[in-house]
């Protein structure tokens, strides 16, 4: 069996002849680019500069050969531009604030102000104002909210739908080259459209518009969610229409050469709870979900994933009730998310991708040996009747430890030899 068939086969909930691995087929289950710079010189690599395919979290690519070295078995698809809003075109070198040089997209293009901050730009525009900041010692952006005073008479849902589009054909003539391209390593292939993360916090000051109007403030958003609902409905139900128009459109040029296909990032939980009731998931965000999960489950054989960190186990059936396939990341270290209770309750009728091991102590602070008896741990309470592919909880960050990375990587490959 090749990795897709392995993957497949995984997701159905089937036992599996090995634990199959994602790293950097998302924004969310990607590698910091100096972790990945990193990789590539223990592994003895040739030096060259790593690619930041994500600006915004600066996460770096996973090319061929570490992808090899790792076992990866999902490969990824991303929009044309990137969270800045440019493509990831025409690379050229650019030196982080610790000094490691990397490639960047030719219209990556930044300031820095007296104080070191770095500053970047929405569609590379330095004539506008900036988007994002990079403190003097820091090693990925942060979002500025540029929102205008609101005018509490006259919002206008479609200022929060400015960035939703129906695709063009040029659209369209890109997704198809990169998922044809894809589908020919024989890996799964997993699919970010994009427009259909309904209030992504991440996606809400849109750091890729140059001048974003309506509610683009974080915390105004999360007022919104409880005070404007009938503004957020309107918002969310021409959003969803404009989805699905897209996911139609992709299936006619492409069928089922995707096979999971990344919905929606929105995050539900803190630490220690949700971030909104479960009715008011439920009634705001569920029947979008729902809208968007029935017409995808219906018209394709395409897998459904979506992501949300924290304390979400009170949310799990109602996301299986929505419709979605696999729940990332698992975030173990959460109040009630223990990875034994999660997959005993609900390891057969949800996926889980992500949880092989925690990204909040163990990895960064632990020892090789703790990452790796944990890693062994996780891929034999996850791994059992499959719905299961190993990630890390979240993104591998920055100054985590190369001798903790590879110590994940080769109980990865023990637990796959002992299979």
């Amino acid at each position: 069996m090749n990795s897709k068939d392995i993957v497949l086969k995984s997701l159905k909930h089937q036992d599996i002849e090995k634990v199959p691995v994602d790293f950097g087929a998302t924004a969310v289950t990607g590698i910091h680019i100096s972790c990945v710079a990193k990789l590539r010189e223990y592994y003895g690599l040739k030096k060259l500069p790593v690619k930041v395919i994500e600006p915004y979290q600066m996460l770096g690519e996973i090319d061929k050969e570490l992808k090899n070295i790792i076992g990866v078995d999902i490969e990824g698809v991303f929009p044309k531009n990137n969270m800045f809003g440019f493509p990831n075109e025409n690379w050229k070198e650019w030196k982080m604030p610790d000094g490691l040089i990397v490639l960047v997209p030719e219209k990556f293009n930044t300031t820095v102000d007296n104080n070191g901050v770095t500053y970047i730009y929405p569609q590379g525009d330095t004539n506008v104002f900036p988007s994002g900041k990079m403190p003097a010692d820091g090693y990925f952006f942060d979002a500025i909210i540029r929102q205008e005073p609101l005018d509490e008479e006259n919002l206008n849902p479609e200022d929060n739908l400015e960035e939703f589009k129906i695709f063009t054909d040029e659209d369209i003539a890109y997704f198809e080259n990169a998922i044809r391209n894809a589908s020919l390593t024989n890996r799964a292939v997993i699919a970010t459209f994009g427009g259909s993360a309904f209030g992504d916090i991440a996606l809400v000051p849109a750091p890729f518009l140059k001048h974003p109007k309506g509610i683009r403030d974080i915390e105004e958003w999360y007022i919104s969610t409880i005070a404007r609902q009938d503004y957020i409905h309107k918002v969310f139900e021409k959003q969803s229409e404009i989805a699905i128009l897209n996911l139609d459109k992709i299936y006619k040029s492409v069928g089922n050469l995707v096979n999971v296909v990344f919905v929606c990032g929105t995050d539900f939980g803190t630490q220690n709870s949700t971030f909104c009731s479960l009715d008011t998931f439920r009634n705001l965000y569920m029947p979008y979900y729902k809208k968007i999960n029935n017409w995808i489950h219906k018209n394709t054989q395409w897998k459904t994933f979506k992501h949300s960190c924290g304390a979400v186990e009170s949310f799990i059936p109602s996301l299986v009730e929505s419709g979605f396939d696999i729940l990332n990341p698992v975030q173990c270290s959460a109040k009630g998310m223990d990875a034994e209770l999660s997959k005993q309750k609900y390891g057969n009728i949800i996926s889980f991708w992500g949880g092989g091991v925690d990204t909040q102590k163990t990895l960064p602070f632990g020892t090789p040996s703790e990452v790796r008896e944990q890693v062994l741990k996780r891929c034999e309470i996850f791994s059992k009747n499959g719905g299961f592919i190993f990630n890390t909880i979240h993104n591998i960050q920055v100054k985590t430890p190369i001798e903790n990375i590879v110590a994940m990587i080769d109980a990865l490959h023990e637990f796959n030899s002992a299979r």
